[in-house]
């Protein structure tokens, strides 16, 4: 089988990171988008790491790199988040417009600069890590968060719509709560209860790997009960 690239961004941690390890241990070339990209590269030594802000815009430059270093792009995975607790009416335009960008727009922007790579490979792929909150609104205060992942959420759908005709294959992934840095601070659950980062992991793997005949377009995963996930 063909070597496969993969940019991965959000790999400092949390999902990102055992996502990014999981596709290491089988045979996939990373290219890593990080702020911190010397403290990334010691982690992935066999990965291109790549400076990338999602404030600054610079999704060009990385895929631009990823392609003069690999050659070809088969795979964007978008694990780069952020969530500020906070209901719609009280949020700062400053603290909503970081979600947003971080959450929606780095990503656009991202598969846009690599969609002609992911049209040549004839089965591109691309993942985002959404959350449930990009289905279902559980609190005044996750709303915020939630708007920015609804967007994230119907972000993927057009991305799906429009590459499938390319073999591009788009997959929302829909976790509740996860063990992450990020979403201990917004839970009283103990680690132990959450949904673990390398199960998330795996069904990124799944998504990837699945053929064109058999798209997945969204995929859920709770560790609490819920009437509908």
């Amino acid at each position: 089988m063909t070597e496969r690239v993969a940019l991965i961004s959000g790999a400092s941690g949390g999902i990102g990171s055992c996502v990014a390890r999981l596709l290491v241990e089988n045979g996939w070339h990373l290219s890593l988008g990080a702020r911190d990209a010397a403290a990334l590269q010691k982690a992935f030594p066999e990965a291109q790491v790549v400076r990338h802000d999602a404030m600054a815009g610079d999704e060009d430059d990385w895929v631009a790199q990823a392609k003069q270093h690999y050659g070809r792009i088969d795979a964007v995975i978008c694990a780069a988040g952020v969530l500020v607790a906070d209901d719609v009416v009280h949020i700062s335009d400053e603290a909503f417009g970081h979600m947003w960008e971080v959450n929606v727009n780095s990503p656009r922007r991202l598969v846009r600069a690599a969609w002609s790579n992911l049209i040549n490979c004839g089965a591109g792929r691309i993942v985002t890590l959404v959350s449930l909150s990009g289905k279902r609104v559980r609190s005044a205060p996750s709303a915020s968060y939630a708007v920015s992942k609804h967007a994230a959420l119907a972000l993927t759908h057009g991305f799906r719509h429009e590459g499938w005709q390319h073999g591009i294959r788009a997959t929302s992934i829909c976790p509740g709560r996860v063990r992450t840095e990020m979403t201990r601070a917004v839970t009283d659950l103990t680690p132990e209860e959450m949904t673990q980062p390398e199960d998330v992991a795996a069904m990124v793997r799944l998504a990837l790997d699945m053929p064109n005949t058999a798209a997945l377009a969204e995929m859920t995963v709770n560790c609490e009960l819920e009437d509908q996930f």
